[in-house]
């Protein structure tokens, strides 16, 4: 009869090739597109922009600073719109945090959807210390390579591996890309880098409970925030020496596949380039879950046609993709800011009543208005088989959705149906204006006039931003 060992094979496998790619992508791989470095520039302006507005809500202020009060880091990176000065692991999270918090950032949406900019806490805390430490400092052209390579690297593993189906959250693919940057702005080697990045995905985890009635809440907020902070913490780790987990993906039985990929393994199904950057996707006009923004924008277009007959209206129709009904159609009440933005019928209804919708509007004082959830209860909300498939197409990528009110005297508005948010990729001449406008806004309560103006200057003007030392640049953002 055979002989059956009960004993574990103890030999060293092979470096995971997912690990592999990802790590050659980062050390061996020049970037050549112009336009990749250009959709950089503005990622980063709409970022920052997307912090300094945060700060007005205190709900991710308490969130701020070093864990202990008052605890001050020597060399430390700098905070963007606040005096704190912090270890890279708490500035990214900090960072992160406020990066994310009204969810108005850029976003990526494919069979995993996801905020590549959310990568920018880990890029700039680790790019800021390192440039206040080493006696050469990184410059801006390396931030903007960094925040490319990690968009690109969140995103082709976002377009054909849904995590959110599994039930977990889309920060997974933060924590992969920012720990794989970080590593890399740390110093780190190939081998360094597959060692990081083996940690990321033996990591327990996120679910996406936070993000799904009815338990929707504000970790939703902070938990990219978290997600780039803990990337920066496994890479600081492995420069002090940690080892790293050759098969953290295929290690049979204990490896992430078959522990929490249920056997499957990750499809790449493109290589490593610079797609993502170039084809990202912007919330310029509405701070609203992306799904979403095509519909406010119809809403926004009938505000002048209902505004007056609000109280007269009998029903009103959403046809939407099937990815918008499985996030954001809630019925119920809504108890947070947090559950507000993820709840289509609520930012229709606003869009409806006022002609536009702001971060204010999600707040508990506005949300006390009857007329919300009395147009609530009058809408239906319909798939549009082709919105799915459009939305799904490489080609097309469209967040369609379309939107028309009836009244009870038998009349109805147009069907109003847009298919492309204005910062699509096929919108960009009619978004930069735009996006450099919602800049300027959004860091109107923290800097001046002229202060603003310095700053949106140096981020248009890319040969004199990419010469710029990271903590020179850092410190024009410090409050």
């Amino acid at each position: 009869m055979p002989h059956h060992s009960l004993a574990d094979d103890n030999a060293l496998p092979n470096v995971d090739q997912e690990l592999l790619s990802i790590a050659k992508y980062l050390t061996d791989f020049e970037i050549q597109s112009d336009a990749a470095y250009t959709t950089a520039r503005y990622c980063l302006m709409d970022a920052i922009g997307c912090a300094m507005l945060a700060l007005n809500y205190p709900k991710c202020t308490a969130l701020l600073g070093p864990i202990i009060p008052g605890t001050v880091v020597p060399n430390a990176a700098r905070v963007m719109g606040t005096a704190f000065e912090l270890d890279p692991i708490q500035a990214a999270f900090n960072m992160g945090c406020m990066i994310r918090w009204l969810d108005f950032n850029d976003t990526w949406l494919a069979a995993e959807w996801g905020h590549p900019s959310d990568n920018l806490g880990s890029i700039l805390a680790v790019a800021d210390y390192q440039s206040r430490t080493q006696t050469k400092p990184w410059l801006m052209r390396d931030v903007l390579t960094a925040m490319i390579k990690a968009y690109e690297i969140q995103g082709i593993l976002a377009l054909e591996n849904s995590f959110n189906r599994i039930g977990l959250d889309h920060v997974v693919l933060v924590k992969v890309a920012s720990t794989a940057v970080a590593m890399q702005l740390l110093g780190g080697n190939f081998e360094q880098i597959t060692h990081a990045l083996s940690h990321a995905w033996i990591d327990g985890q996120a679910l996406r409970t936070y993000r799904h009635a009815p338990n929707t809440g504000t970790r939703k907020s902070w938990a990219a925030g978290d997600a780039t902070a803990r990337g920066v913490r496994l890479a600081w780790l492995v420069q002090s020496g940690e080892m790293g987990y050759p098969s953290a993906l295929t290690a049979k039985k204990w490896g992430f596949y078959d522990v929490t990929w249920h056997g499957h393994t990750l499809h790449l199904p493109q290589e490593f380039d610079s797609f993502v950057m170039e084809n990202i996707l912007f919330k310029i006009s509405y701070p609203a879950e992306f799904h979403a923004q095509t519909a406010v924008e119809c809403a926004v277009k009938l505000h002048p046609q209902v505004k007056d007959r609000l109280d007269n209206i009998e029903k009103i129709v959403l046809h939407t993709q099937e990815s918008a009904i499985r996030i954001i159609s809630k019925t119920g009440p809504l108890h947070n800011p947090a559950d507000r933005d993820h709840c289509l019928q609520y930012m229709v209804a606003v869009g409806l009543m006022e002609g536009n919708l702001t971060a204010e509007h999600y707040e508990n004082t506005f949300a006390q208005n009857p007329m919300i959830d009395a147009l609530r209860a009058k809408m239906q909300v319909c798939e549009n088989v082709k919105f799915s498939k459009d939305y799904l197409d490489p080609e097309k990528r469209s967040i369609a959705n379309a939107v028309q009110v009836y009244f009870t005297d038998g009349t109805h508005t147009d069907k109003v149906q847009i298919q492309y948010p204005i910062g699509h990729h096929n919108r960009r001449d009619e978004g930069w204006p735009a996006l450099v406008k919602k800049f300027e806004h959004n860091l109107s309560n923290k800097f001046n006039a002229d202060e603003i103006s310095t700053l949106k200057h140096l981020l248009l003007d890319m040969q004199t931003l990419q010469a710029m030392p990271v903590h020179k640049f850092m410190d024009l953002l410090v409050r």
